[in-house]
């Protein structure tokens, strides 16, 4: 496994959170479950990048949002995975972006 998808795996893991657009948890919230271990499938092609799956919160509880290949982009060089950030007293959802 090279560098860079072992560092992202970890910090999606450690991040855990949805793709969807920004959304907000109330504060206090529940405790984040533990990552589920998730194989990673042969990708489709030299061009994509496994981004591993997450926990997600759907207003109620977490859900389980496995994990997907997703195209890299040619004018972009860096992935961010999504993560949580406490604003405001919510945390907020922060999908994962190239930049």
């Amino acid at each position: 496994m090279s560098a860079l998808l072992r560092s992202t795996l970890i910090a999606a893991a450690v991040m855990a959170a949805p793709v969807t657009a920004a959304m907000a948890q109330p504060f206090p919230y529940p405790p984040l479950p533990p990552p589920r271990y998730e194989g990673i499938p042969p990708p489709p092609g030299h061009a994509y990048l496994w981004e591993p799956g997450h926990w997600q919160w759907n207003g109620v509880q977490y859900v389980w949002a496995p994990g997907r290949y997703v195209a890299r982009r040619a004018a972009y060089r860096h992935y961010s995975p999504g993560r949580w950030e406490l604003r405001h007293g919510a945390w907020v959802w922060i999908p994962a972006h190239w930049s």
